[in-house]
């Protein structure tokens, strides 16, 4: 009943909010380990593996043809690395804590805070293990030439966003199903292993089977990607203004959903799960 307010100009009140950002990110990022070196160096073996599993199943079932003319290993990087970013923004902004959180009974921490928190820390981790991966492959194995350094990183951020809106409409959906969301959420994230398009070709696909793959973001992206890195491919069947809008749209389906929840949402949901 008895509270002292403080008055803060918008100024003020945008520090506190990058503040709380600040360590709210620290914090998911420090979620996997309490050393956040470790938290980072296990993140790039995940993708390492993935990036070596993809490599030995092309060598061995002679699919290296059907890649773009170019560094091998770096077309199959130009796919996992775009899948790990968009299918982790998924899931962390999709478990991003929600209203019925006991963390967000302490204000001002909102759930603003905390969608943001859990995007930035899986881009931070994603472009820093891209980075790095990039930066040790091309020093210790043989010198890469990206064509479009630019536009390939903003198809980079655009599969972020894209996952981040994704996760958005999960996370509003949580709080009614927990069981049901958490169930569709992976199978999204494991439908994208063949959906996302990261082992073929937009260009060399049939006919027939574009549209089973067209509907993705991430299909686009990933696409749009190997076009800007290697100056031999150049996609037509793919669009990343598609994917742009997609996640426009999905982005303000997730944030009506978010705010309808919090509105509806109550302490008891918690204790009933």
């Amino acid at each position: 009943m008895f509270k002292h307010r403080v008055k803060r100009s918008a100024f003020s009140s945008a520090l506190v909010t990058l503040e709380l950002i600040y360590h709210s990110v620290v914090r998911s990022v420090r979620s996997k380990h309490n050393n956040a070196l470790i938290a980072i160096g296990l993140n790039m073996l995940q993708v390492i593996v993935f990036v070596l599993v993809f490599y030995i199943m092309f060598t061995v079932l002679k699919m290296r043809s059907s890649a773009v003319r170019g560094d091998f290993l770096l077309y199959v990087m130009s796919g996992i690395f775009l899948f790990m970013c968009h299918v982790k923004a998924v899931g962390a902004v999709a478990g991003a804590e929600g209203p019925t959180s006991g963390m967000l009974q302490h204000a001002p921490l909102n759930t603003a805070i905390t969608i943001s928190s859990a995007a930035l820390g899986v881009l931070y981790i994603q472009v820093l293990t891209m980075f790095v991966i990039l930066f040790g492959y091309h020093v210790a194995v043989t010198p890469i030439t990206i064509d479009q350094p630019a536009a390939a990183m903003g198809m980079v951020l655009l599969s972020w966003f894209t996952g981040c809106a994704v996760g958005l409409c999960f996370m509003a959906l949580k709080p009614w199903a927990p069981a049901a969301t958490g169930v569709a959420s992976t199978i999204y994230q494991r439908a994208n292993m063949i959906a996302s398009g990261k082992m073929f070709l937009a260009n060399s696909l049939p006919g027939f089977m574009l549209p089973i793959f067209d509907w993705n973001p991430l299909f686009h992206t990933i696409d749009q990607s190997r076009g800007f890195v290697f100056v031999n491919y150049n996609p037509h069947f793919s669009h990343w203004p598609y994917a742009l809008w997609v996640g426009m749209a999905l982005t303000m389906v997730g944030l009506m959903g978010e705010f309808y929840t919090r509105r509806h949402a109550s302490r008891s949901w918690g204790a009933r799960r």
